[in-house]
């Protein structure tokens, strides 16, 4: 797809939104069902059904996804995307691209076995490396726009609101 074919595409999908806002407000959902085997979430990922289980590093066997992994999974394909996506609009050729998410966690926190400790990633880093001949002010650009339109980049950073709830079934 090139920049022309894009804006096609996205053209009449952007009218939309513009005449009406509330078309553009989606609710994703994500559902999981509890394992009453073992430590685990069956989770429907749309194409395939994902078991997440326990990292090893509490205790996991190492065969179920780790939704630590998971989360920076989300923010490495949707990063990719939004990449590409930019790169195509702003006609930034690409030869080619790698998109790197990894972060920082201390199990102690999970554990319990610190209450010092945080639970959850203490830093998250996301890299590019892309194979390509635009200047350095085209590039700065593709990383500032990427960075702007990638929902889980924004979403990990803003920390939207988040509620949790319980309902006896």
């Amino acid at each position: 797809m090139d920049a022309v074919q894009l804006r096609a595409t996205q053209a009449p999908i952007k009218e939309r939104y513009k005449s009406d806002p509330k078309a553009a407000m989606i609710t994703l959902t994500a559902r999981g069902s509890i394992d009453n085997e073992g430590i685990a979430c069956k989770v429907e990922t749309g194409r395939a059904l994902a078991v997440a289980g326990l990292h090893p590093a509490t205790g996991g066997s190492g065969l179920e996804l780790c939704s630590g992994d998971m989360l920076l999974e989300a923010l490495a394909a949707c990063a990719g995307v939004t990449l590409k996506s930019v790169a195509t609009a702003v006609e930034i050729p690409l030869r080619s691209g790698k998109v790197t998410a990894e972060g920082d966690l201390d199990f102690r926190g999970t554990l319990g076995v610190d209450k010092e400790a945080p639970v959850g990633f203490a830093e998250i880093r996301l890299r590019f490396d892309v194979d390509t001949d635009a200047p350095q002010d085209k590039l700065d650009l593709l990383l500032k726009l990427t960075e702007r339109y990638c929902v889980v980049y924004q979403t990990i950073k803003n920390g939207p609101k988040v509620s949790v709830t319980m309902h006896r079934v």
